[in-house]
């Protein structure tokens, strides 16, 4: 297949582009610089150069495409709100494109927007939040709305996905810890995060292209739920800092826009992902990775 890759860069996306093009597939990536396009050139796929600013090209390169990954999204915190409802217009042009046809697209949200139940594992078959609650479930509304116009289009919900150089909202929970001083978490710090190796996770996209079932959904979740506090002491030791419990009233000032997220219990099943797909996941769990953190 010739698979058009939004985010072909980024952590996620470059993983992805790596097994496509081991696996046969040939990948048109999208680049917005001279150096991202040279990664990707070097990686063994075709280059557009171009952004998510400016649909035309992106439009094009999806209509001339057998399926289309889309994993771009703007990591601004700051703006947050905009990004998702950014991302909305983005799988609206996707989906256009492919109108009339039965080539899949796959478009990218988050586990943590699922409308769950407290304390249980969320799943496949559970549904998001409003974008008015939870605004990155913009993307999968604006799936729907693909879905609903007949296009063949899936969704693969995101836990957080690592390896020893990136791992999600555990990430900006390191730069955090450094720039306190210390590895906090959240009262007893019990509440869990789901997680995914990046190589399982790009494997699993890789599958859902491959399957193009119409309306599915799709969890890469290789750990249902691993506690903040076992993070938080994994980070200390790495970090060479202090672990201590936040009050959740405290939790603002001192994680910031994180707070939002930090305290969450957010576990989350792919029991039905890995039967429909066959997936098996392989890669070392989020703690291992954490271990082994890069640039300490």
């Amino acid at each position: 297949m010739r698979v058009f890759v939004t985010g072909a860069t980024g952590f996620i996306g470059s993983a992805i582009t790596k097994d496509l093009i081991a696996a046969g597939h040939q990948v048109v990536g999208l680049a917005r610089s001279k150096e991202k396009a040279a990664a990707l050139a070097a990686s063994g796929a075709d280059v557009l150069m171009g952004s998510l600013e400016d649909l035309g090209p992106v439009a094009r390169a999806a209509a001339e495409a057998d399926g289309v990954i889309h994993t771009a999204f703007r990591h601004d915190f700051s703006r947050y709100v905009a990004n998702c409802e950014d991302d909305r217009r983005v799988i609206a042009t996707l989906g256009a494109a492919l109108d009339g046809s039965d080539r899949p697209l796959i478009v990218t949200s988050g586990t943590g927007m699922v409308r769950g139940i407290s304390g249980q594992a969320s799943t496949e078959d559970d549904a998001v939040e409003s974008a008015k609650v939870a605004p990155r479930a913009a993307s999968e509304e604006a799936a729907a709305e693909v879905a609903e116009k007949g296009g063949n289009v899936s969704t693969m919900r995101l836990p957080q996905v690592h390896d020893t150089a990136r791992q999600g909202l555990v990430t900006y929970a390191i730069a955090v810890a450094r720039e306190k001083g210390v590895c906090a978490y959240v009262g007893d710090g019990q509440n869990r995060w789901p997680a995914a190796h990046v190589l399982d996770t790009a494997r699993l996209y890789r599958l859902a292209l491959e399957r193009a079932e119409r309306g599915a959904t799709y969890h890469a979740v290789t750990e249902e739920g691993v506690p903040l506090r076992d993070i938080a002491e994994v980070l200390g030791r790495r970090l060479r800092l202090p672990v201590k419990s936040i009050a959740p009233e405290d939790a603002e000032a001192h994680f910031g826009w994180l707070a939002a997220f930090i305290g969450r219990d957010a576990p989350s099943s792919s029991e039905l992902t890995r039967k429909r797909l066959a997936w098996q996941p392989k890669e070392r769990g989020l703690l291992a990775d954490l271990a082994e953190l890069q640039g300490v």
